[in-house]
């Protein structure tokens, strides 16, 4: 991995760190053209060999040699390194692990996920295998855990700017986040335990529906409810990490608790099989009816089956009162559908956008699924390391 000097006075330190950025945005470039970041030329070049010299920059064959050469001194050309290190991003949900490793301008060189026995959630099985996948994820793309420059955790739970969770009456978040930001702290130089609902958010404003916005809010639904806030472009954690925890829906009328969307309508669509309320020829027929899951109905909704259909209009008017309590306190531009849920969504979302304009005052925010899939917590923790990297790489 790169290796940056021990000390460096405060306004060399200023200049390498603008240039730095600079070259992290860019493709290939010489000195003159960075000297649009306000720095002398001479100042550039010398700065250009030192981050040479730590590995964060690459000089390229100069115009002469790559064939582009017309006429007087040929330009020395740059390009930040982007295999200097990796970032990992791990999703650690409650039902399985996804992990991402991607190189230092986030683009993924491998992802891979491994279910989680339900029975084995206590604190040291789980710190053992968030080390377990990040050793196998590392193994398949031949990197070693030293050539980590920095790494992400997402967790189902409130997590403080410290990586740390709230206890919880029920034990839950301690099992979820049993002090991960330890595990590999003795391995890699910058760890960050996040909420996995912020993490979304993250993922959202970085490369997806959040991208050209400053005021949104993604809502994370898998098994549970959780919500990522933006406001005036910033991420809202609060005093303990629970913004956007959600638990306030169990005080909420029609909203009933923090059950994910998918979660609700596999039980709608159990309880109507059972009750014999399903029409003979539905595909909600197709399988027993305790194996019905969301995937199924949703499913079956965009197929244009009659009960699926009812059953997500149902579901629609729920998150629309979700929606409704969260924009009249937050007055989101966007509110992003998030998670293994969005890619069938649309019946959900149409149904929602039906009843919101009722339940506002304030202008109905758009509502969107995502684009990101079931992996949008890991690009979140990439995304979210790749920041943290940049933010903190000359203290290294």
């Amino acid at each position: 991995m790169f290796r940056l000097p021990a000390t460096t006075p405060p306004l060399k330190r200023a200049n390498l760190q603008l240039l730095l950025e600079y070259a992290w945005d860019s493709g290939a470039f010489t000195a003159t053209e960075a000297l649009s970041i306000g720095l002398t030329r001479s100042t550039i070049i010398d700065l250009l060999d030192e981050l040479a010299e730590c590995g964060l920059v690459t000089e390229l064959p100069n115009a002469r040699e790559d064939g582009s050469y017309q006429k007087g001194r040929p330009a020395r050309r740059f390009e930040f390194t982007a295999d200097a290190g990796i970032v990992v991003g791990v999703d650690a949900g409650r039902e399985h692990l996804t992990t991402t490793v991607s190189n230092l301008r986030g683009v993924t060189i491998s992802s891979g996920q491994v279910e989680v026995d339900p029975g084995a959630d206590s604190p040291e099985t789980r710190r053992a295998l968030l080390r377990k996948v990040v050793a196998d994820q590392l193994s398949t793309t031949r990197h070693t855990i030293d050539q980590v420059a920095a790494l992400c955790v997402g967790v189902p739970a409130p997590v403080d700017a410290r990586g740390t969770s709230p206890a919880h009456v029920e034990g839950f978040w301690q099992r979820t986040n049993p002090d991960f930001a330890t595990v590999f702290e003795d391995q890699v130089p910058i760890i960050r335990v996040e909420n996995d609902a912020l993490l979304a958010a993250v993922a959202e404003g970085s490369v997806g529906g959040g991208v050209d916005c400053s005021d949104f809010v993604t809502f994370l639904s898998g098994e549970r409810f959780g919500a990522g806030i933006v406001v005036d472009g910033r991420l809202l954690r609060g005093a303990h990490g629970g913004v956007g925890e959600m638990l306030g829906l169990d005080l909420v009328a029609g909203a009933e608790g923090v059950d994910g969307l998918g979660l609700r309508a596999a039980r709608l669509a159990r309880t109507a099989v059972e009750q014999n309320a399903i029409s003979p020829n539905s595909a909600l027929l197709s399988v027993p009816s305790h194996e019905i899951n969301g995937k199924l109905v949703l499913e079956a909704a965009n197929e244009g089956d009659i009960d699926a259909l009812r059953i997500v209009a149902e579901v629609g008017g729920v998150l629309a009162r979700i929606v409704g309590l969260v924009a009249s306190l937050f007055d989101p531009e966007r509110v992003i559908i998030a998670g293994g849920v969005a890619p069938g969504a649309d019946g959900l979302i149409a149904a929602a956008r039906e009843e919101l304009p009722a339940l506002l005052h304030l202008p109905v925010p758009e509502l969107v699924r995502s684009e990101l899939g079931a992996g949008v917590v890991s690009v979140g923790a990439v995304q979210h390391a790749l920041r943290s990297l940049r933010d903190g790489i000359l203290d290294l």
